[in-house]
């Protein structure tokens, strides 16, 4: 099962994502929110046959597709969340903020693919990595401060997700951040778990350099 994790994982977001194309609150907004997820998606699975990560990679980038679906099918500011909002007393729906946080996530397959390869010493993966995920962050939140302005309609709005918050866009980028952060240090843990590349047949081998010590 173990094997054929990744294929499972994305034929369950391919129907997940259909599922939630139909009908969005917003067809424009939805449009605008899924051409990351699909350019992601799709860039995963053309290049699983050349670099396969490990399950643990891939459910980290699952989190976001699924969320970000979410938020493209609700638009973020108007997702069912109330029941958060409403048991911490937050003036805001920050269901936004968890998915920001869970675009951290990548800075594990980041660092992963730069382990695996030896391209560079832990720490300077670990660096990397968080750092790739701030110069990400400040690059869409410049993409969305964009998009509004030019759009100039309730769908620049809904798609900026403010809601009336000056700071919103230093907070996704904290929040971004803090996800990497929290993947970085994961990664410390367990990258001598990681398999080496794999052979020709397509299964792991593992030598001493990815055993725990």
């Amino acid at each position: 099962m173990a094997r054929w994790f990744p294929e499972a994982l994305a034929a369950a977001f391919a129907v997940f994502f259909v599922l939630l194309g139909l009908s969005p609150v917003s067809r424009e907004v939805w449009w605008a929110e899924v051409i990351p997820i699909m350019v992601v998606f799709l860039l995963l699975v053309a290049t699983a046959r050349r670099f396969r990560f490990s399950n643990l990679a891939y459910a980290l980038m699952s989190v976001w597709l699924v969320l970000h679906t979410i938020g493209g099918h609700y638009t973020f500011a108007n997702v069912p969340f109330g029941f958060v909002t409403d048991l911490f007393g937050f003036s805001r729906n920050h269901f936004d903020r968890m998915a920001h946080f869970t675009v951290g996530f990548y800075a594990f397959p980041l660092a992963e693919f730069l382990w695996r390869r030896r391209l560079a010493h832990p720490a300077v993966i670990a660096v990397f990595g968080l750092t790739m995920i701030m110069a990400v962050a400040c690059a869409y939140e410049i993409i969305e401060w964009w998009y509004a302005a030019a759009e100039g309609g309730q769908a620049g709005i809904e798609f900026l997700g403010s809601q009336g918050d000056v700071w919103d866009a230093q907070k996704d980028m904290l929040a971004d951040t803090l996800g990497a952060v929290a993947v970085v240090a994961l990664f410390w843990i367990v990258r001598r778990r990681l398999p080496v590349e794999p052979d020709r047949a397509g299964s792991y081998r593992h030598d001493r350099s990815c055993r725990v010590s």
